[in-house]
């Protein structure tokens, strides 16, 4: 018979997010992009700590792309506080197990 049936597969990712050096209120994308079946839901971490974007607060200024890339609208950065500079990871999940990025810096220039 045919096998015209896909079977399911646990996510892999099929592209890393690589280190960056933004200019602070600059736009800025980390890209990710992970396979599986069925989709994968894709998720940031920076420094261990899971990334919010306009899906959980409308008012942030960071998206997540719908091929699973993480877009800032521009760099925060201020003398009291750096919310988007450090050590980032994807990790993209379903059922079947999940699959994390290589590590990826977001560094601010012009300190």
């Amino acid at each position: 018979g045919s096998h015209s049936q896909l079977e399911d597969t646990a996510p892999r990712i099929v592209e890393h997010p690589t280190d960056l050096l933004v200019s602070k209120g600059e736009p800025a994308t980390l890209s990710c992009k992970a396979e599986g079946r069925p989709a994968p839901a894709v998720e940031w971490y920076k420094d261990g700590e899971r990334v919010e974007t306009d899906r959980e607060d409308p008012r942030s200024h960071r998206t997540l792309l719908p091929g699973g890339s993480l877009f800032f609208l521009r760099i925060l950065h201020g003398r009291r506080g750096k919310p988007d500079e450090g050590v980032y990871v994807c990790v993209a999940r379903n059922y079947l197990g999940e699959a994390t990025s290589r590590n990826a810096s977001l560094a601010v220039a012009g300190e």
